[in-house]
């Protein structure tokens, strides 16, 4: 920071004068609902709210922070679950207004604003039958869901959702406004695909969209305990050769009341057909469920805005969340154990694991080619727990956390930075290294002296300017 000068009255009300956006300060109305994120662990007081109004709002805020010496927390969807959109005593710039979705369905190229949600951009896409890969609930913000990775049910079809960004307009830590894209300061795109917030503020994205029908073919295969072990031995087999067109997650997961499965812990295999064919989708149902048989199914042609948020119920703004996860390249006799063993231990509705079924589109991209820590892993599995009783949060919490420990000599190393809870006192440089490598992590690190020398970008998984050895 290049300063530790006086914040008055006077001060907010310059930095106010300069923006089209609302300057909210502590004991303001609308302060206390402006500040929180969806984590409801989170609960940090800044000491002032920026709802920008548009970019320009972006680099004076900036260069607030910076002259006052004030930590900056840059928001877009809200939905971080470490909580990274906030900040106790710094400034918070919410870019919740910069909310846009332009499609252009002849060059199938959609420019989305910085504080935008996945619900608006499927809404958007859909009605004109074109697609972006993005993730799994739809209250998620489009920022930091793009710059960690983007997981969802296209992965294997289209890959990440940084796999389909093309353009983005950043402005810097110095102010400046920029343009990263393939003709345009590419390594700062590079940097953005799978590098998270720490090179800038990103104030819109341009996106490949790809044809999708508004109606999928899609279902839930449920399976109960007698059956677990079962299933996901049978993983490596039955998704041996599987087609593009599908990407399936495993859940386990004790059921809500509203889906009317009783209160005992399932596994549930959910997948979306991604294809025109709906007939092709119907067929390769048929042959899961010839080899993984079960009664217990909803499958059928379903509105993909209506599949995309079918789990949004169950992780409300101020739902109390802690996640963790890995990668692993066999579901073997050892994996089974354990997920099995864990899901028995569910005991209630608010914890649950995902397997997400890699490869396809998203293994095929050169793993040079973005910041992603790791394309060759065969699966990705986030554990994680969404409640809202604070009196469970040390059990739950440890739950995940032991759950995720025991699972580490079953993993092949990969960490995605959108699945990580807040951690406390850790070594950023040290877990920058664990997440990327050092030959990623040394490239990472060069951008980010050349945007961002003073780490004003620094709440998020950080990527330091140098590292210890310095």
């Amino acid at each position: 920071m290049t300063g530790h000068n006086p914040l008055g009255d006077r001060e907010v009300a310059s930095l106010s004068q300069r923006l089209r956006g609302q300057v909210l300060a502590r004991g303001e109305p609308g302060f206390d609902e402006a500040r929180r994120v969806w984590n409801g662990m989170i609960d940090r007081v800044p000491r002032l709210m920026v709802l920008a109004a548009g970019a320009d709002d972006v680099a004076p805020t900036i260069e607030f922070a910076r002259q006052h010496g004030l930590r900056l927390a840059v928001r877009g969807g809200g939905h971080n679950v470490a909580g990274n959109g906030t900040v106790d005593d710094g400034i918070v710039l919410s870019l919740k207004a910069l909310d846009s979705v332009h499609v252009d369905a002849g060059t199938r190229r959609v420019r989305v604003g910085g504080g935008a949600t996945l619900k608006p951009v499927d809404t958007a896409t859909i009605a004109e039958d074109l697609v972006v890969p993005a993730g799994v609930v739809s209250s998620t913000g489009v920022g930091g869901l793009t710059l960690g990775g983007g997981f969802g049910w296209l992965t294997r079809t289209h890959g990440l959702t940084i796999d389909n960004l093309v353009a983005a307009e950043v402005v810097t830590a110095s102010g400046e406004h920029v343009r990263a894209s393939a003709e345009e300061n590419p390594e700062l795109l590079w940097g953005l695909k799978g590098g998270g917030g720490n090179f800038g503020v990103v104030t819109s994205f341009t996106f490949d969209a790809h044809p999708l029908p508004s109606r999928v073919y899609a279902g839930n295969l449920v399976y109960r305990r007698p059956e677990w072990e079962k299933v996901l031995a049978a993983a490596d087999t039955v998704f041996a050769d599987l087609p593009d067109e599908v990407s399936p997650i495993f859940t386990g997961v004790v059921p809500p009341p509203s889906w009317g499965l009783g209160h005992d812990p399932v596994l549930i295999l959910g997948a979306a057909w991604a294809g025109s064919n709906a007939e092709a989708g119907a067929a390769w149902f048929a042959s899961v469920l010839k080899q993984l048989p079960t009664q217990e199914r909803i499958v059928g042609p379903v509105p993909w805005t209506e599949w995309q948020s079918q789990v949004d119920p169950h992780f409300p703004h101020g739902a109390r969340g802690y996640w963790k996860n890995t990668s692993l390249d066999r579901l073997d006799d050892g994996v089974v154990e354990v997920l099995a063993r864990r899901l028995v231990e569910h005991e209630l509705f608010g914890t649950a694991f995902d397997i997400h079924v890699m490869g396809g589109a998203m293994a095929r991209v050169p793993e040079q080619a973005t910041a992603f820590p790791d394309r060759s892993a065969a699966y990705w599995l986030n554990i994680y727990g969404f409640w809202r009783d604070r009196a469970n949060d040390e059990r739950l919490t440890a739950f995940v956390k032991t759950f995720a420990h025991e699972m580490q000599p079953f993993s092949s190393g990969g960490t995605y930075v959108n699945f990580l809870g807040a951690e406390h006192g850790h070594d950023p440089w040290r877990q920058a290294l664990a997440v990327y490598g050092p030959e990623k992590l040394a490239r990472l690190s060069a951008l980010k002296r050349e945007y961002d020398p003073e780490n004003v970008f620094r709440l998020n998984h950080n990527i330091p300017p140098v590292g210890p050895q310095a």
